[in-house]
């Protein structure tokens, strides 16, 4: 079962979990850290070869984001242009193209392995979809996408595992691409989730901001942060909070506390 808020206001820390980030405060060397932005993409390739297409659940779009795309529609059967952002695998992608055949999708991600995963799935069609590697950091989507001509972009997941100082060039790249007028649908990693109360000492990069054993990095936003992040490239902010969930496992009578932020920017 998961009880779940949402709103303004950040998790609030138990003693034991402010005593053991308190204690954490060692970085991880300048040489490893500038290895690890070297190697990104080595990293996150290694991923998807060992979890393959098997790691992800397909995220059924039936919540937040589908209501979006039928909201962002002047009229019901409207054709819309979408980009996700940092695709993987798909899991996202195909269960969208699947419920709504008024798509046409831009699809995305650092990992060569994962858009080939996207390629060689059943459901990939060139006629509904079109998906290409990309460094959203440095690589112009403009090359691939013409400007102006996007209805919705989503970034889901994805700008937590690009260094802090680069996320503002994730957003300029798709500032282009953007109809005027129209969103940037915003999920990933809240400050105080579960997972940043995990990593052991020895992982911590900078302020919020944490290494895996895999090699792969992890941001965890505050709404502040990322309302700074999108204003500064031009941004309108629509929408911008915590959703705070109480994952409750029964079997093990655990109560584990995910926190994402859920926001939604649009451009002028």
């Amino acid at each position: 079962g998961a009880l779940q808020k949402k709103g303004h206001s950040a998790r609030v820390l138990s003693p034991e979990e402010v005593e053991k980030l308190a204690k954490d405060q060692v970085l991880v060397s300048e040489f490893k850290q500038l290895k690890l932005e070297k190697e990104a993409q080595k990293n996150w390739d290694l991923f998807y070869k060992r979890n393959s297409t098997n790691f992800f659940k397909d995220r059924h779009w039936t919540t937040r984001e589908f209501q979006e795309l039928k909201a962002c529609r002047e009229f019901v059967d409207q054709k819309l242009t979408i980009l996700e952002a940092g695709c993987g695998v798909g899991n996202c992608l195909f269960p969208l193209l699947e419920e709504d055949l008024n798509i046409f999708a831009y699809a995305c991600d650092f990992s060569p392995r994962a858009v080939e995963y996207v390629k060689k799935n059943a459901l990939y069609s060139t006629e509904r979809c079109k998906v290409f590697q990309c460094d959203l950091t440095k690589d112009d989507l403009l090359d691939s996408i013409p400007a102006n001509s996007v209805d919705v972009v989503t970034l889901i997941f994805v700008l937590s595992a690009i260094h802090p100082d680069k996320m503002h060039l994730v957003l300029r790249n798709i500032y282009k691409v953007l109809k005027p007028g129209k969103c940037v649908l915003f999920r990933d990693y809240g400050l105080y989730d579960h997972a940043m109360l995990r990593f052991k000492s020895g992982s911590k990069l900078g302020e919020n901001f944490y290494v895996r054993q895999d090699g792969t990095r992890s941001y965890f936003f505050t709404e502040e942060f990322l309302s700074q992040l999108f204003k500064a490239e031009g941004y309108e902010q629509v929408v911008n909070e915590y959703v705070q969930r109480e994952t409750v496992n029964r079997k093990e009578d655990l109560c584990v506390p995910r926190v994402f932020l859920q926001s939604k920017f649009q451009k002028p």
